[in-house]
């Protein structure tokens, strides 16, 4: 799968770049596929120098945590759970406490923190697993759900709203929740299906209904607060949980008489081992990816659609919205870019910038993912991941544009 996927990239941007030169009779676009090939290899390094340094830090706390007995609580905790959605891992095994972590840190917005979490949560997933090059079931719903994993506080997308001049920048924060909701429950769907796993089994219905009530509580509460009041808090508690982890994991290491700075020495060791095995597929995927926007094959695939609504006499105002959707799973830097592109084109508080930013704070970069997290562990064959994750971003863009419709439509 992969290799067609990525075959197809180039194959896609060729043709792209054809045709621009022979029907639009732009020449220049091959200089710039070149030069995005080029850009987007040395991008590769400075992503991984980025990565490199979080991983050293954030696997070195983790292994006191483990050494504290923290994550093996977790694993017990959640034992009864992961038994049903993940049947060929074992009760208590340490990827369960791992990939718990790794689930709270990406809904709290902590991304730093969530992908070492999750690069170790593979790893230990990947010695359960039979095959040294295929994804495993469990590895596969453990990567779906952590590319369409909800985010409770997308500060980041408030950021760049407040920097656009938005009077409100939290206006999104209710409709990215909810577009996010689906994306989520999307990706576990699909892989349920794909795996004939029983999401109707009374555990799995009691702690999916109790984390659902949890998280309509929490919505509620911060609905009710203003826009200042939840900007402040959104930063508070993203930096306050950060902190509050670590000193978490110290304490219950130093209660536990773990030996914290050689413990913490010696988990930061396989952050070199981990960032080692991940620059190739970095590279490889990146490239691909810039190959594909420099050809213009997302600007072709944009006016399709444009005519397409069109033509079916709908309303095209989301249709601006879509360059962010569109790069989304590819590149987050791109959708960035995009998203930042349409607040000032637009105006922040457009239709075309609030769908454009719940559509930044719902989705994922899925390819990025799918790189990082099986790069790791030298998977190649990743059966229905892609189609999977894919889905659930299909799902999350959908329901933004219902969403926005309702909201500011």
């Amino acid at each position: 799968m992969l290799n067609r996927l990525w075959f197809g990239f180039f194959l896609v941007a060729a043709v792209a770049a054809l045709s621009r030169w022979l029907i639009g009779g732009d020449a220049a676009v091959f200089a710039a596929v070149v030069a995005s090939l080029f850009a987007m290899a040395e991008l590769s390094v400075k992503v991984m120098l980025l990565l490199f340094g979080t991983l050293t830090l954030w696997l070195g706390f983790l292994r006191i945590a483990e050494r504290a007995g923290l994550v093996d609580r977790l694993a017990r905790l959640l034992g009864p759970l992961f038994a049903r959605l993940m049947p060929e891992v074992p009760r208590g095994h340490p990827a369960i406490g791992l990939i718990t972590l790794n689930f709270a840190a990406n809904a709290l917005g902590l991304d730093n923190a969530a992908t070492p979490i999750g690069l170790r949560a593979m790893r230990e997933l990947q010695t359960l697993n039979p095959s040294a090059d295929t994804a495993s079931n469990a590895q596969i719903l453990f990567l779906v759900l952590n590319a369409s994993s909800l985010t409770l506080l997308p500060v980041t997308v408030f950021m760049y709203r407040a920097q656009a001049g938005a009077p409100d920048p939290t206006l999104v924060f209710l409709p990215i929740l909810l577009a996010h909701f689906a994306a989520n429950l999307t990706g576990l769907l699909s892989v349920a299906w794909m795996q004939r796993l029983r999401l109707r089994d009374p555990v799995v219905l009691a702690w999916l209904g109790g984390g659902g009530l949890l998280l309509a509580g929490f919505v509620a509460l911060l609905s009710s607060l203003t826009a200042v009041a939840l900007a402040s808090l959104s930063e508070l508690l993203g930096n306050l949980m950060l902190f509050g982890v670590i000193i978490a994991f110290l304490c219950a290491g130093a209660w536990r008489r773990v030996p914290l700075f050689e413990t913490f020495v010696d988990g930061a060791k396989q952050g070199f081992e981990v960032a080692k095995d991940l620059l190739p597929y970095l590279i490889a995927m990146l490239c691909a990816v810039g190959v594909l926007r420099a050809s213009g094959a997302l600007d072709f695939a944009l006016a399709g659609i444009r005519w397409l609504v069109l033509h079916a006499g709908l309303d095209d105002r989301f249709v601006d919205a879509l360059p962010t959707a569109l790069v989304k799973p590819f590149s987050g830097s791109a959708a960035r870019a995009m998203l930042i592109e349409t607040m000032h084109h637009s105006g922040v508080d457009s239709f075309p910038a609030l769908l454009a930013a719940t559509i930044q704070g719902s989705t994922e970069t899925t390819f990025y993912v799918v790189a990082v997290y099986f790069g790791a562990v030298g998977i190649k064959r990743v059966r229905h991941t892609i189609g999977c994750a894919l889905l659930a971003d299909l799902a999350g863009v959908l329901a933004s544009i219902g969403v926005c419709y309702w909201f500011f439509g």
